[in-house]
C-alpha cells in the first residue's frame, strides 16, 4: 500500500515532543526551569488539523510543564507524559479512543519512537531523526523536528485528503 493510500485513511495524529516538536535542545536555567521552542507553523498546522474534523495527540517520554501549557493553547487534550513504553501508551490510546492502528500516523525522531512508528497505518520519522528511525518509517519529513516538520507532515495528508482547499481559502483574503 502506498504512502498515499495510507495518509487517506488517518483520522488520528501522535506526536513525540523533543526533537518533532522541537529541535530536540533542553534548556535549563538556575532555577530549575525547562526551557523548549515549538515552531508556531507547527502550531497552526494543529489547528488546521483539527478543524479537519481530525485528531492530534502527544506521547512524549518526559514531564515537562511546558509540554502541558503548549498542548492546552493548541486545544489539544489528548496528552500522555511520562510515557516511557510508547507501545503501551499507543495502545491504550487505540483503545480508549476506538481507533485502528490504520487509521493513526505516528512521527517521531529516536529510539523510543520506533515501536509506535512499527505499529501505526503511517509511521513518520523527522529528517533529522537517528538512521534506525528514519529506516523504520514509511515516510520521512524534509524539515527537521522544531523546524515545521510536523506542518508539512499535516499539510500533505491534508491534501491527500482532499481538505487543504477549504482550509487554505479562509486565508485567501478575496
Amino acid at each position: 500500500m502506498t504512502v498515499e493510500a495510507r495518509a487517506k485513511a488517518i483520522t488520528l495524529l501522535i506526536s513525540d515532543v523533543d526533537g518533532v516538536l522541537t529541535d530536540g535542545r533542553l534548556e535549563f536555567d538556575d532555577q530549575g526551569g525547562e526551557h523548549k521552542q515549538y515552531h508556531i507553523r507547527d502550531g497552526l498546522g494543529i489547528k488546521l488539523w483539527q478543524q479537519a474534523g481530525h485528531r492530534f495527540g502527544i506521547v512524549t517520554g518526559r514531564n515537562s510543564p511546558t509540554v502541558a501549557r503548549r498542548a492546552a493553547e493548541l486545544g489539544v487534550s489528548i496528552v500522555r507524559q511520562g510515557a516511557e513504553d510508547k507501545l503501551a501508551a499507543m495502545k491504550e490510546l487505540m483503545k480508549e479512543l476506538n481507533v485502528e492502528a490504520h487509521e493513526i500516523a505516528y512521527i517521531g525522531d529516536d529510539l523510543p519512537d520506533l515501536p509506535a512508528i512499527r505499529l501505526v497505518g503511517l509511521g513518520i520519522a523527522v529528517s533529522d531523526a537517528s538512521a534506525d528511525v528514519r529506516d523504520a518509517a514509511l515516510w520521512v519529513t524534509k524539515a527537521g523536528g522544531g523546524h515545521g516538520a510536523v506542518r508539512e507532515l499535516i499539510e500533505t495528508v491534508l491534501k491527500v485528503q482532499g481538505h487543504w482547499g477549504k482550509l487554505l481559502s479562509a486565508y485567501d483574503g478575496r
